[in-house]
């Protein structure tokens, strides 16, 4: 949805609102100040191309007054810089501006100097000590200059403000007196300048939000909790109108820690857990499947915005008096690695697209096709449906649906939402099942064909969804987005997906009036990408990433691994009017049949008109032992200019890692199981040109078999311990214009 400096924003029980319209919008989180700013436009093209509207970020109060008085929002600190690329790149924004704001960072985001101060001063921070606000309002101050003329009602990006961070959940003050506290924050926003049409709190866990707009949050594990074996499962893949996440909420009861009433406000996300940031004691990996099973839930739930915690991965800025990660010699309970902020988020570290950006990707661009309509669906339970989530027998349904009134015709339209996954449990095999939707427990609408639903599966089907203005259509796929008017005669497509092997099994109720049906496999959606060029809508399958620059010219990202030769291919529907001259067309569009339904053979095939190759070599790493660490120095050489990135793929065992280049450290890893990937443009571009080469030492730490940590899959041990670098492989991205 476009918003203009006129458009009137605002909220009612169900969702946003954008001119009295609803507004289903997609959110995610990146840290300007833990990502290279030379690379901050070409990072937020990718969360557009991934479906994000919105950027949520911290400010994080340390990274730019580590030294009282000392403010700093120049490089890789500069928030104006970075809300002027966000506007470049036509996304909008909401600034979480603390002043606590958690993120991992150290102190939470406050200055030591400001601890010290309390102390010495006897006051109490995040409260409404006169001492406390004072330098409250300074940094907000500083904040407020930084994104004066960037707020949407000067044509720029910001859309709202969040006032503190889970206030009362973690810190800070309950009940009125917490509830004044964020009272007296926002009135000192709001008197600084920043004036935006919402203003937003945390709502989980018992926080107080001071009337302002809730947000909610939801992660598959929990990297902070203190224990070190498998915890129990997650109840973010139960449907339930819980709003609650029973990790970093509570499991009280529905509504339990709730200080707000749910009834007059949106159920909207701003912290689904787009992966996990790892802690010394806890290292669960969440995968792409993790994360796209429990946001459809959420979705099925009665979500009406769906917000990722992270989006965007990053690194640690360096310190000038500290390192800036929590700690638990800062008093906090987990120890975070010094400089790896990855997350496994869908876009990583080193802004890596994998699983979790297509899983999400594909969710985004139903949302932005169907989820306005879906905002005035409610949720409705179903009868059977699981409400605690160690059930693993039970099959968790949910249905949303409305009833629609349109030229005389009176029908429901909406959609069964179906979980049968539930991260690192196995769920019971369903055999013969007619899935069947319920107004009431009752009155059943409709049902689907006897199917069987495995362990693992997710999916939600559509009941009497419009296909133009003269049809419903009932299907046994899932919704993924509307090509329009791909014939320049007005006519879309409807694209669906298959969970599985299954033939698309459809009822369509009037006349389709030239409107086609496509329905590809999960495979190929998850590979697809919708893409506006030239004003005209195209759906592209590839292997690699479809991106826009800024300026809307589309580009291909592939990876092309060492000793591999590659010619990039895609496909595309509708054939584009022009291609670039890096590809040549291998076979043109087939006509969609008259039968109404078309699959990925009617797509246009295309070819990269040369090979591409992975020169870059890396050394046989050389290494010596001291104090049980094993020290490598390793050496990649034969670096072109050509690749867009460079990844260093490390295969190692052990506690940790950690990588110096001149004795300073620039990357480091805790041992998951999974390979530890560095990008190296960030060390090797310089203003003469790209560098031919890159050395650094690596540490790695031993793991012994007595560490008190929880590993999904642990190394194999030699005399009790694990310290090794096994291998390096790279990786050359290239980005090549399409």
């Amino acid at each position: 949805m476009k918003i203009s400096a006129d458009s009137k924003i605002t909220f009612d029980p169900v969702s946003l609102l954008v001119d009295g319209k609803r507004w289903f919008p997609m959110m995610g989180e990146m840290h300007f100040s833990r990502y290279p700013a030379k690379y901050w436009e070409e990072e937020l093209c990718k969360m557009k191309a991934g479906g994000i509207d919105i950027v949520s970020l911290y400010v994080i109060w340390i990274h730019h007054e580590e030294i009282h008085g000392e403010f700093d929002f120049t490089g890789d600190r500069n928030l104006r810089l970075f809300l002027e690329t966000v506007k470049k790149c036509g996304l909008y924004s909401i600034l979480r501006i603390g002043p606590w704001a958690h993120g991992e960072a150290r102190n939470g985001g406050f200055p030591d100097w400001l601890l010290k101060d309390s102390r010495e001063a006897g006051y109490e921070v995040r409260t409404d000590a006169p001492q406390y606000l004072s330098h409250v309002r300074k940094f907000y101050e500083k904040t407020y200059e930084q994104a004066k003329g960037f707020f949407i009602k000067d044509g720029g990006p910001v859309i709202g403000i969040q006032i503190e961070n889970e206030y009362g959940h973690c810190g800070g003050k309950n009940g009125e007196e917490g509830e004044q506290h964020m009272r007296t924050l926002l009135a000192m926003a709001k008197e600084i300048g920043f004036d935006t049409p919402i203003y937003t709190a945390t709502g989980w866990g018992g926080a107080v939000t001071g009337g302002m707009l809730p947000v909610m949050g939801g992660y598959c594990e929990a990297p902070w909790d203190p224990r070190v074996t498998e915890i129990e499962p997650s109840g973010n893949y139960i449907f339930t109108r819980e709003r609650n996440d029973h990790n970093i909420g509570s499991d009280h009861g529905l509504g339990a820690g709730i200080t707000f009433d749910m009834d007059k406000f949106p159920f909207l996300t701003a912290e689904l857990g787009g992966g996990l940031q790892v802690t010394r004691h806890r290292r669960p990996i969440a995968s792409g499947t993790d994360t796209a099973a429990m946001t459809m839930v959420k979705m099925g739930s009665g979500a009406n915005l769906l917000g990722y915690y992270m989006y965007h991965g990053g690194s640690n800025p360096e310190g000038k008096l500290t390192t800036l990660q929590e700690s638990t010699e800062t008093g906090y309970p987990n120890d975070l690695p010094v400089r790896s902020y990855d997350f496994n988020a869908p876009l990583r570290e080193y802004g890596q697209m994998e699983d979790t950006y297509r899983q999400v990707r594909l969710i985004a661009m139903f949302v932005h096709d169907f989820g306005d309509d879906l905002c005035d669906m409610a949720y409705t339970e179903q009868p059977g449906n699981p409400l605690k989530p160690d059930n693993l027998t039970a099959l968790r349904t949910a249905v949303r649906y409305k009833h629609v009134i349109s030229e005389g015709n009176d029908y429901v339209s909406g959609y069964l939402f179906v979980n049968n996954y539930q991260r690192r449990y196995e769920m019971a095999t369903h055999r013969d099942v007619t899935l069947k939707v319920h107004l009431t427990d009752d009155v059943v609408l409709t049902q689907y064909e006897t199917r069987d639903i495995e362990n693992g599966d997710f999916f939600f089907y559509p009941f009497f969804l419009p296909v133009g203005d003269k049809a419903l259509i009932t299907i046994e796929a899932t919704p993924m987005c509307i090509i329009h008017d791909y014939d320049g005669k007005g006519h879309d497509v409807y694209v669906f997906y298959t969970d599985n092997d299954r033939e698309a099994v459809a009822d369509i109720l009037g006349s389709l009036s030239g409107h086609k049906i496509m329905v590809l496999t999960k495979e190929e959606a998850l590979s697809a990408s919708k893409v506006t060029v030239s004003g005209k809508e195209h759906l592209f399958i590839s292997e690699g990433d479809i991106v826009c620059s800024a300026q809307g010219e589309p580009y291909l990202y592939f990876n092309v691994a060492d000793e591999e030769e590659k010619k990039p291919v895609f496909k595309c529907f509708p054939e584009p009017e022009k291609i670039s001259d890096n590809f040549e067309k291998k076979s043109g569009a087939k006509e969609i049949p008259k039968s109404n339904f078309a699959d990925s053979d009617v797509f246009a095939v295309y070819e990269g008109k040369e090979e591409y190759t992975c020169s870059a070599k890396a050394s046989c790493p050389e290494n010596t032992e001291q104090d049980q660490e094993q020290l490598y120095k390793i050496m990649v050489t034969d670096i072109p200019s050509e690749p867009n990135e460079i990844f260093m793929e490390i295969e190692y065992e052990g506690d940790k890692a950690e990588m110096y280049r001149d004795g300073k450290l620039i990357a480091d890893s805790f041992y998951t199981g999974q390979l530890w990937e560095i990008g190296l443009k960030r060390f090797i571009d310089s203003e003469a040109g790209r560098l031919s080469s890159f050395e650094a030492d690596i540490d790695i730490t031993p793991l012994f078999e007595d560490s008190r940590v929880y590993l999904q899959d642990w190394p194999k041990l030699r005399d009790g311990k694990a310290c090794d670098l096994i291998n390096i492989h790279l990786i050359s991205q290239y980005r090549v214009k399409v």
